[in-house]
């Protein structure tokens, strides 16, 4: 039953990131959730959220180690390069409230 319960966990907060953080591309914002995302970080970062306070550089890990593929896969980055520093903010912002709720 834990298992189930972390389950629920992880889709309410990719679902809080999908719905406010956005990758930017050419000026078009693609929300997290639209680009199938979302789920990636919450599964990586909800362990954190657990053990104290999650720190930006522990975040940005995450979003380094996630590769988004463009062009059809001829061209591969991270996710932390897609983000703006307005969405990386909004991340953080989502996090600590979600871990305050904990």
């Amino acid at each position: 039953m834990a298992n189930s319960g972390t389950s629920e966990a992880i889709e309410k907060l990719a679902a809080e990131i999908g719905d406010k953080v956005y990758i930017d591309v050419a000026n078009w914002h693609l929300y997290l959730q639209d680009a199938q995302l979302h789920t990636a970080i919450a599964q990586q970062v909800y362990p954190m959220l657990s053990g104290g306070d999650v720190e930006e550089g522990q975040v940005e890990a995450v979003l380094e180690g996630i590769p988004v593929k463009l062009g059809g896969g001829k061209q591969t980055l991270p996710l932390s390069k897609l983000i703006p520093a307005a969405g990386h903010q909004d991340l953080m912002e989502v996090l600590q409230e979600y871990q305050r709720q904990m």
